[in-house]
């Protein structure tokens, strides 16, 4: 008992908190990246190649899926900050929509026996679906992050544990998807192995959200957050909230250019390089970002979190320009190493995101006198999501116009388009991020009188409350 009691006591002092919740918060990012990775990578392909739906059918699908996202982002923050029970607003979230979760990811990899129509309805629902309950369990991963701690060293290190988790799993199950695809189905079957890899996926997910939701709590408790927020109230804290209209338009355009390329990567070693062998392998470079993820929190102390994004978005487009002579020349280490060090410098922007959004909270309560964790870090995933699926719109377009045909040996233009997915959507992306974060205004000097005033205010209201419960 007393050494749970020093553990809250410094945690309340200090900010930091035990491992135990370090280590469960990074899972929880984990399981996400493990079953969404599964879908971001390879289900445009098993939809073309193997569920036999047409790229524009697919890119057209995409494209209606972010429309539907554009409600239920918003949506879902703001249940969260209308959300007031015993478990905290943002945690309750983790348990109640991890069945759901993990039902939809199964039946997204099932390929009923049905007329064309029907699978693209099939297609549709499944698809929807599981983007509607993937923002039930991931929005409340990074709205909780701002309500775990106040102390922004803290929050820096807690999400350098959720990227390095979140890395990992998505590197993770890249690399192994196929092999097990074929372990699981034969060399003949893909619609079997597709299925039962998606049934490990979603039971490794279903597990460990569990064991997340036991572990990790909302410590920081402010007056607003202990009551439900009207949605009129919530929006508030986003007017004049700059650095929150910067991270937002951050992780729309760089999520958009990560799924083009993502999701061609397949098509690019199968049909450019004539080397479908070397997927996984390519995928599996993914993990050097975990190096730039691990090395973040250092960084960060000499160079501040906008000159470090600068210096992770910088290396990015490098390694895209090493990519996109490795594709003209059609020489693979080229395009290995272009790849390695693209990675590298994604890793300090998956590290960072986060981080803004958490201060796009305190930003907006200091300006607005409005603390609404759902609204303000709801943006994330539906911009995020919504990044990707016009991501996904645009690779179906391109392959449609290119006039791909699956599995069969590709035209010049085939060709083209599925290498502008890979190498030159990505690009303008990554230099439009750059540009972004150029005009980002948060300064260590001015966050750090941010943080000293919302110390004043959380100090005066406890006093308050405690003064009128006597």
């Amino acid at each position: 008992m007393t050494s749970n009691h020093n553990v809250v006591q410094n945690q309340q002092v200090t900010g930091k908190l035990p491992w135990n919740e370090r280590f469960s918060y990074g899972l929880s990012d984990f399981a996400c990246s493990f079953t969404f990775s599964l879908i971001g990578t390879y289900l445009m392909y098993f939809y073309t190649d193997i569920f036999g739906i047409t790229a524009a059918a697919v890119g057209t699908l995409m494209l209606v899926a972010r429309v539907i996202d554009a409600l239920d982002g918003p949506f879902w923050g703001i249940m969260i900050d209308h959300t007031h029970t015993k478990w905290g607003r943002s945690r309750p979230y983790l348990l109640w929509f991890n069945a759901p979760f993990t039902i939809f990811t199964i039946l997204c990899f099932t390929t009923p026996d049905l007329p064309m129509n029907w699978k693209i309805v099939w297609a549709y629902v499944t698809y929807i679906g599981i983007n509607v309950f993937y923002s039930a369990v991931n929005i409340p991963l990074t709205s909780i992050l701002p309500s775990m701690t106040s102390n922004p060293d803290e929050r820096v290190l807690l999400s350098t544990i959720r990227s390095l988790f979140s890395n990992f799993g998505g590197t993770l199950i890249s690399v192994i998807a196929l092999p097990l695809v074929t372990l699981f189905g034969g060399s003949d079957n893909s619609r079997k192995g597709f299925f039962w890899l998606a049934v490990m996926a979603a039971l490794v997910f279903f597990v460990i959200y569990l064991i997340v939701f036991a572990n990790i709590r909302e410590h920081v408790k402010t007056r607003s957050s202990e009551k439900a927020l009207p949605i009129k109230t919530s929006l508030k804290a986003l007017k004049n909230n700059w650095p929150w209209v910067i991270v937002v338009g951050l992780n729309f355009i760089y999520w958009l250019g990560m799924q083009t390329k993502g999701q061609v990567t397949i098509y690019f070693f199968k049909y450019n390089l004539e080397r479908p062998g070397l997927v996984s392998l390519a995928l599996f470079f993914n993990a050097v970002g975990l190096i730039s993820v691990f090395i973040t929190p250092y960084v960060v102390t000499k160079l501040g979190k906008k000159r470090t994004l600068l210096t992770g978005l910088g290396i990015s487009i490098g390694g895209q320009l090493i990519l996109g002579l490795g594709a003209q020349l059609l020489n693979i280490p080229i395009v290995i190493i272009g790849t390695i060090v693209g990675n590298f410098g994604n890793g300090f922007v998956g590290a960072l995101i986060a981080v803004l959004l958490a201060d796009a909270v305190d930003y907006g309560e200091w300006k607005n006198n409005v603390r609404a964790e759902g609204i303000v870090t709801s943006a994330s995933s539906f911009t995020a999501k919504f990044g990707m699926g016009l991501g996904g719109a645009i690779t179906g377009m391109l392959l449609s116009a290119g006039h791909y045909v699956p599995n069969k040996v590709q035209s010049a233009s085939a060709l083209f388009s599925i290498e502008a997915n890979y190498v030159w959507v990505p690009m303008i992306a990554l230099v439009i991020s750059f540009i972004l974060i150029l005009l980002y205004r948060l300064t260590p000097e001015r966050e750090k009188v941010m943080r000293r005033d919302l110390a004043l205010k959380h100090s005066r209201e406890d006093q308050e409350d405690l003064n009128a419960a006597q």
